[in-house]
């Protein structure tokens, strides 16, 4: 006997119509979902502004909006760029974006990120509430690269569209590592006419000079990876000249060519040692040089090979991560009797926050120093160490101080716990100082100068007319690179790392003038 229920549904006319219908309108229903889902585009936005490029699941684009690009550490900096922006008024003011990698999944450079953002703001903040109401007010913007740089011609697309209302994009800062991306979005700006203003890039080649202009409209706040060599020859307990006569330095060096930074350090610092009796030791980095890789073991040979000599003295030419493997192997070298000296670029300044660094073989016959960019204690008065009288100034830094002290406030931010140590939020802070004045210049009777003449203002920030640096003096030349520049020599400690001594490219300080000299 046929069941009752299946007579109900399938054996009347009737039901068998609406049976149908039924089984029909489900099937059309999700036909069209599928469709839908098939040819609407997926919503990959984040904020506005920002968006996940296909295949990423970062958020890369522009904002000034507060919004943090879903990084926990950013979130009160952001909060307080999007309240300071929020006050100025439409035509008031012009932009400027600090381009930097701001999802990076390096814990070092996430640290570097969050103080440069920090010291930006807080110049920021400078320009609108304590610069007696000069013309425009500074608008900033956060743009991310993404993680290694990865996704630049995102954001720098973004930011070329940004040059007219409402934005008006005048300036990019940040800028914050010497690689190939990066350089690659430098030309791209500025080849927009957009000037631009670089915190801690230092690769020679990522610079103008005589005769040659790839870069029209940058500037730059640090000093080259030749000047911070010159400046480390300048230091007096370790002359690399002398080092290398007696038969006592060795260069140590990345061969992975597409790293302007570690390229150009290698050629400054094998200029120094022409006549070091060693060739060489070289490893090789991964692509992406925050990748630990097989680097580690490579040194571990290197720190034996550098037991059989007589040299004392290692000038390293590498990014963090691999000076702190290399670091870590020569604590654990088998001649822990022979005391050795690294002497290195600006990236040491990332292994004060390393937590993978192995402290305890510091001082125990090994001193790890480098060329800093900046040191809170470069330009502070200490028993036994005199200031120099040129060059930069106490109350230049403690102007800087002030004004990191009010964006800690509730009133102004809070932006987060602050760390000066490494440098990064000083140098941030001047190469915003320094994007304000060429902006303010080049406005006249209020009205904002075309994106190309701020670019036309850096040959004459100089002299006179210098940026007093919390880092020292910016003084640049002709080309956009700072004269002379104060670099702090810092060594590493077990705890916070330790400003040494100043040391300068060209052998003491500048002039009070501080003029370039002609070009020959």
């Amino acid at each position: 006997m046929p069941h009752p229920l299946r007579y109900r549904l399938f054996y009347t006319t009737r039901q068998k119509i609406v049976t149908s219908v039924l089984v029909l309108a489900l099937l059309a229903w999700g036909t069209v979902y599928a469709v839908g889902r098939l040819t609407t585009p997926e919503d990959r936005s984040c904020a506005p502004g920002v968006a996940r490029p296909a295949g990423s699941g970062e958020c890369v684009g522009v904002s000034g909006d507060g919004y943090d690009f879903e990084v926990a550490a950013l979130r009160d900096v952001a909060t307080a760029i999007g309240e300071q922006n929020r006050a100025l008024k439409p035509g008031e003011y012009a932009t400027v974006a600090l381009l930097l990698p701001l999802t990076s999944t390096s814990p070092s450079m996430r640290t570097k990120i969050l103080h440069e953002v920090q010291g930006a703001f807080a110049g920021q903040y400078e320009a609108n509430h304590k610069s007696n109401d000069m013309v425009p007010k500074i608008r900033l913007v956060l743009a991310n690269t993404g993680n290694g740089n990865a996704h630049w011609r995102t954001a720098v697309d973004a930011l070329k569209g940004m040059t007219g209302a409402p934005h008006h994009l005048r300036v990019v800062s940040g800028i914050a590592t010497s690689s190939a991306p990066v350089r690659q979005a430098v030309a791209a700006l500025t080849g927009e006419g957009i000037a631009v203003v670089g915190t801690t890039i230092t690769a020679d080649d990522l610079t103008n000079g005589p005769g040659r202009k790839p870069f029209p409209g940058l500037a730059r706040v640090s000093p080259t990876n030749s000047d911070e060599a010159r400046a480390l020859a300048d230091y007096g307990r370790v002359d690399a000249a002398k080092a290398a006569k007696a038969a006592k330095a060795i260069l140590v060096h990345d061969t992975r060519e597409s790293d302007h930074y570690t390229q150009t350090l290698k050629e400054a610092f094998s200029g120094l040692l022409a006549k070091s009796p060693y060739q060489a030791q070289v490893f090789t980095s991964p692509d992406d040089p925050t990748v630990e890789g097989p680097t580690a073991n490579t040194f571990q040979q290197i720190t034996h090979l550098l037991c059989t000599t007589r040299a004392d003295t290692v000038f390293f030419a590498g990014r963090h991560t691999q000076l702190r493997q290399f670091v870590n192997a020569l604590g654990a070298r088998g001649c822990t009797h022979k005391p050795f000296t690294v002497l290195t670029g600006d990236e040491g300044s990332y292994l004060g926050a390393d937590p993978k660094l192995n402290r305890g073989v510091l001082g125990k016959g090994l001193t790890v120093r480098y060329a800093a960019l900046a040191h809170p204690d470069a330009w502070r008065p200490a028993a036994g160490r005199a200031v120099p009288r040129t060059g930069g100034s106490p109350e230049a830094y403690e102007r800087f101080r002030s004004m990191m002290d009010a964006v800690r406030t509730a009133r102004v931010g809070p932006v987060g716990p602050v760390e000066l140590s490494d440098g990064q939020a000083i140098v941030a802070y001047d190469a915003m100082a320094a994007a304000v004045r060429a902006i303010r210049r080049a406005t006249v009777a209020g009205k904002l100068p075309a994106p190309r003449e701020v670019g036309l203002q850096w040959p004459q920030v100089t002299g006179g007319l210098r940026v007093e640096g919390a880092s020292g003096w910016i003084c640049l030349d002709n080309h956009g690179n700072p004269y002379n520049k104060a670099v702090p020599v810092v060594e590493l400690t077990r705890d916070t790392p330790r400003f040494v001594r100043m040391a300068w490219p060209d052998g003491g300080p500048p002039s009070a003038e501080c003029m370039p000299p002609r070009e020959r």
